[in-house]
């Protein structure tokens, strides 16, 4: 918009402030419906909340409906020292006894002394076989390898035959077995284990020795372990076995100490011997606190959406004081307006919600009312989240269950707490729910204002181009007859001279 005092043709016309002044009256409506745009956006923006809100809540009711939320179970030991377990789906309430003879165990070999981790071992090849130690008939040892698994040859090079290299190269091999060196006061030692537990993991190692002879006690033929062929210059510190226990008086054998299938939906691990004459005893009870962390995040998120519905429904009356005029009543209100004051969708919502809260049913037994387990809703709408009647209620989790989650073919009105709102809540999130249609209705409205303030700016401005030309060609008219007046006004004093 240009800015002029007047158009400088010597009229003196205020010609920018008469603009101003009649522009602004011509773009009152436009200030007007973006206002109302901006309280539509409010109320959006308040609806998305809500939908935020009400979908956290569906979320909460529908843990309670699942039944995998009732049948959860946590197992406790008697001696956490002796071993540990944990419960998942599956696993029947009870106890069971556990004693252990043996754990599990990795077979570990280790070398003869060598000045440091840089002595100078010998060339040639390892070949790292995985399988089982046993004894023949004769009692001499035998070995059998493990199905499907390869023996793996580690080539000791030129440059790579140092302890420290020949440790890099097993452990590079990738042949089921980790290297290590130990040193101490009389010098280092190779060690070898087997990377799993078990007597299927034991291992033996033969050489191939570049000095022409794979069992005696020099070169690289040092590392060889091979009691089935009396090539053993390694000696076995600890032989590979498997973990032995009875559990409920039932003999278990397991290659790890963590008995995964032993029981079903049972995961124990063992951590020491454990005598029978001593055994541990293992507890599996549903697990109740899971339960009730349900049933507080249900109740957590009921008060969300309540504290949420209330808040922007609520009617604001602090500013209002006797004497005051309609006008001033009015526009008190207005200010102190919550964004969906008097909106039937939203107060419809917490009215439905409250009915359900503060209804009944027949399907938990003892059990019929909120109330009954400590969580009758307060006098603005919220639910207590926890209480001494929760914890008694959770001692029947039977009667609970059907409570929250429990369905009434004939009468969906009497259908657990948790089924109803969560049917509430997916009918009005649906895509012709009663959120989801106001939600279109006011971004209808939104799109409707946006049209309107785009033509009537188009009309404002074609407007002021019009007001502008009128006034340009006034003010050169007037001009004109300005210069007119003042001539004839020096003619006039000339002829009267």
């Amino acid at each position: 918009m240009a800015t002029i005092s007047s158009l400088g043709l010597g009229s003196g016309l205020d010609v920018e402030s008469i603009i101003t002044k009649l522009m602004a009256v011509e773009q009152q409506p436009i200030t007007d419906i973006n206002n109302k745009t901006t309280g539509l956006k409010t109320k959006l923006s308040t609806y998305g909340q809500i939908q935020s809100a009400l979908s956290t809540l569906q979320t909460a009711a529908n843990k309670l409906n699942d039944p995998t939320t009732w049948a959860g179970t946590k197992a406790t030991t008697s001696d956490s020292t002796a071993a540990s377990v944990t419960a998942s789906s599956g696993a029947a309430v009870g106890t069971a006894s556990l004693s252990v003879s043996q754990l599990a165990a990795s077979q570990t070999l280790a070398s003869t002394t060598f000045a440091s981790n840089t002595a100078t071992v010998g060339q040639g090849t390892l070949t790292i076989e995985l399988g089982t130690w046993g004894t023949d008939s004769t009692g001499a040892a035998t070995f059998t390898s493990k199905p499907n698994t390869t023996a793996v040859t580690v080539t000791i090079g030129t440059g790579q035959d140092q302890l420290a290299q020949v440790r890099d190269q097993i452990n590079a091999a990738g042949a089921g077995v980790t290297a290590s060196i130990v040193t101490d006061t009389t010098g280092s030692r190779l060690t070898l284990t087997s990377r799993n537990t078990g007597e299927s993991n034991a291992f033996r190692v033969t050489v191939n020795d570049a000095d022409g002879n794979g069992s005696d006690a020099s070169g690289l033929s040092q590392l060889a372990y091979d009691p089935s062929s009396s090539a053993s210059q390694m000696t076995q510190t600890l032989p590979a076995a498997n973990a032995r226990a009875i559990l409920n008086g039932l003999p278990i054998s397991s290659e790890s100490n963590s008995l995964t299938s032993a029981i079903d939906g049972l995961n124990i691990t063992l951590l020491r011997t454990i005598p029978p004459t001593a055994p541990v005893m293992l507890s599996v009870t549903q697990d109740a606190d899971a339960i009730k962390k349900a049933v507080t995040d249900f109740t957590t998120a009921y008060n969300a959406v309540n504290a949420l519905l209330r808040s922007q429904t609520k009617v604001d009356t602090s500013t209002l004081t006797a004497g005051m005029s309609a006008d001033a009543i009015a526009a008190a209100q207005a200010a102190r307006a919550s964004s969906l004051q008097g909106d039937s969708t939203a107060i419809g919502l917490q009215y439905r919600l409250r009915g359900v809260v503060g209804g009944a049913t027949s399907l938990g037994g003892s059990l019929s009312r909120l109330a009954d387990v400590g969580l009758a809703p307060n006098s603005d709408g919220s639910l207590p989240t926890a209480g001494a009647k929760l914890d008694s209620a959770l001692a029947n989790i039977g009667d609970l269950k059907q409570f929250f989650m429990g369905v009434d073919k004939n009468d969906d009105s009497n259908d657990g707490f948790a089924q109803r709102i969560s049917q509430l809540v997916s009918d009005a999130l649906s895509v012709d729910g009663s959120i989801s249609t106001r939600q279109k209705g006011i971004q209808s409205n939104i799109d409707s204002n946006n049209k309107q303030v785009a033509d009537l700016t188009d009309r404002s401005a074609n407007t002021e181009k019009r007001l502008r030309a009128q006034y340009s060609a006034l003010d050169t008219k007037m001009s004109q007859l300005s210069n007119l007046s003042t001539y004839m006004t020096q003619q006039i004093a000339q002829l009267n001279k």
